[in-house]
């Protein structure tokens, strides 16, 4: 069983502020900082440029990459960490799409992220106009992978509901129709199980900024099943993919498995921020996370339903059918998140009317959650939104 009292004492959350966003960004493990400063101080610092060797720098991508393999059911050897999602999107993606030379639709839906979507635009631009980028619903993707498809591109978790697509079955169907798999686990990862290696999954990433609280910046990661790891190409070949960097050959040779899948120099400082998160998450029962991110979610949806009028529930009833966030829809949605942010309550808002909350059971509990329930009853109900200040717009919302 998780000990979720000790994951909590692992974490700074200021004195008076109950935290529901780590769906957006999660908190500062206390660790991360100390780790820093020795990477920053001591590594850095004392061994400057031999730190790429002596304090194992190089292979920093390859061994995170692992442990977040476990918390996404990966093979070891098969996640590498590094640059940005958008990225890693990117890669993937022209990666599938040559695993599939006689096929020209990329399918999504209109519930993916807008940056997913950016990406699959630029590359077909790249490709040529034989090329499409199909969407269709979230309930229609399933009916839609046919024959004619040659790549899926899906969030498991979406972005703006919660709604959860079922991995195993869409993959299941893909495959069968000869269709290549890419999976964004930006708000699966260290939220809900996850099982690339059982469900059969081709490709994947995610960002480690949000539920696995690397920091703000922190790397992404690529995940590519071992049918395809020797097979597949990035169309970033970035010196560090290349078989043998320090050769500095004029022509591209790709790297063994999904070290080909490393572009740049890694971030070494933000990458140990991202260490010391996951040596929290080395003492973590996914299931357990699960398990507890429902009841405080229900819990939750159960207190806005009762004492804040106004708020429609815009995430799936079902809590099977959902990650580990909730949204509710408000015509006032925006300065209402802003009231409840200067209240101490910090969740977030995503156009044009939902205001987000995550559920990380490492650092909240049943009071946070009630305390955030009146909180919020308090905004609605005295209509504290209508103040000025919180109709202000933002750069981040």
């Amino acid at each position: 069983m998780t000990d979720f009292s000790a994951t909590r004492a692992a974490f700074h959350i200021p004195d008076g502020v109950i935290y529901l966003d780590g769906n957006s960004l999660g908190p500062l493990p206390k660790t991360a900082a100390r780790r820093v400063s020795e990477v920053v101080t001591q590594e850095w610092g004392d061994h400057l440029i031999k730190g790429w060797n002596d304090c194992g720098w190089m292979d920093m991508p390859m061994r995170l990459g692992d442990r977040i393999g476990r918390l996404i059911g990966a093979e070891p050897g098969h996640v590498v960490v590094g640059d940005t999602l958008s990225i890693k999107v990117f890669q993937a993606l022209a990666a599938a799409i040559k695993l599939n030379p006689d096929r020209r639709v990329i399918l999504s839906d209109t519930g993916n992220f807008p940056s997913d979507l950016y990406m699959a635009e630029g590359l077909i631009s790249l490709l040529g106009p034989d090329y499409d980028l199909r969407l269709v619903a979230p309930e229609d993707v399933s009916a839609a992978i046919t024959e004619e498809i040659a790549v899926t591109l899906i969030t498991e978790v979406d972005y703006r509901t919660g709604r959860k697509h079922d991995m195993a079955a869409l993959t299941k169907k893909a495959r069968a129709h000869g269709v290549v798999t890419v999976w964004d686990l930006a708000h699966s990862a260290g939220a809900i199980p996850v099982d690339l290696r059982g469900v059969g999954a081709d490709f994947a990433v995610g960002c480690t900024y949000k539920y696995l609280n690397g920091g703000p910046g922190a790397p992404a990661f690529i995940y590519v099943s071992p049918d395809h790891a020797e097979k597949a190409l990035p169309a970033l070949s970035g010196w560090l993919g290349h078989d043998s960097p320090f050769a500095f050959d004029l022509g591209y040779r790709a790297g063994a498995g999904v070290s080909r899948m490393r572009v740049g120099t890694p971030p070494i400082v933000q990458m140990a921020a991202l260490e010391a998160a996951l040596d929290i998450w080395d003492g973590v029962d996914l299931q357990d996370v699960r398990n507890r991110s429902i009841d405080l979610s229900e819990r939750f949806v159960a207190g806005v339903e009762a004492h804040c009028p106004g708020l429609v529930l815009a995430s799936p009833r079902d809590p099977a059918q959902r990650g580990s966030q909730v949204s509710f829809r408000f015509e006032h949605g925006y300065a209402a998140m802003q009231a409840l942010i200067a209240n101490g309550v910090i969740g977030d808002f995503r156009a044009p009317d939902m205001m987000r909350f995550g559920f990380a059971p490492l650092y909240l509990d049943e009071d946070d959650i009630d305390a955030a329930v009146d909180t919020l009853r308090r905004v609605i109900t005295d209509r504290l939104w209508e103040t000025p200040e919180f109709q202000r717009k933002k750069a981040v919302t």
